[in-house]
């Protein structure tokens, strides 16, 4: 008896199993007028952190949630959102063709890479950004040093 192995690429094998789950999808979606729909897409909400001398910045996408139904919590390493983004509602009569738009409750907890200092924190939305300024603790902040002549 022979055995034959043929292995691929563990990128080749997961692109192949998420092209399946799309065929799959596809299928259900058209034989059955759309009734199933693939639930979570992604990540909600996508943030993005940068930072500068002082600060880390980061930024989520939260459309259509108000301010007011987010809650921000920070630790020295993280920081956590948290809230709700509602449901539209189309009234009694609407016949949606199409719904794509997430909604319910979100957690996402995002590590920071250095400490901050959590009571110095600062948090605004614009646009349905969120802007949260995060000052980086004191002890970790470059400190740029004087070199003093020995002659």
């Amino acid at each position: 008896m022979a055995v034959i192995r043929f292995q691929r690429p563990m990128n080749d094998i997961f692109a192949e199993m998420e092209r399946l789950r799309n065929e799959i999808d596809r299928i259900f979606q058209e034989g059955f007028g759309g009734v199933f729909t693939r639930e979570r897409t992604g990540v909600f909400p996508p943030v993005n952190v940068y930072e500068d001398k002082d600060r880390y910045v980061l930024t989520a996408e939260l459309p259509g949630v108000k301010p007011e139904d987010v809650e921000i919590t920070v630790t020295e390493e993280s920081v956590t959102l948290r809230g709700q983004r509602k449901q539209e509602d189309g009234g009694e009569k609407a016949n949606y063709h199409r719904r794509e738009r997430e909604y319910g409750s979100f957690r996402r907890v995002v590590s920071l890479p250095d400490r901050v200092d959590p009571n110095k924190v600062e948090a605004t939305s614009r646009h349905g950004i969120l802007y949260v300024t995060l000052p980086k603790a004191e002890d970790v902040k470059p400190r740029q040093i004087k070199v003093k002549s020995a002659d």
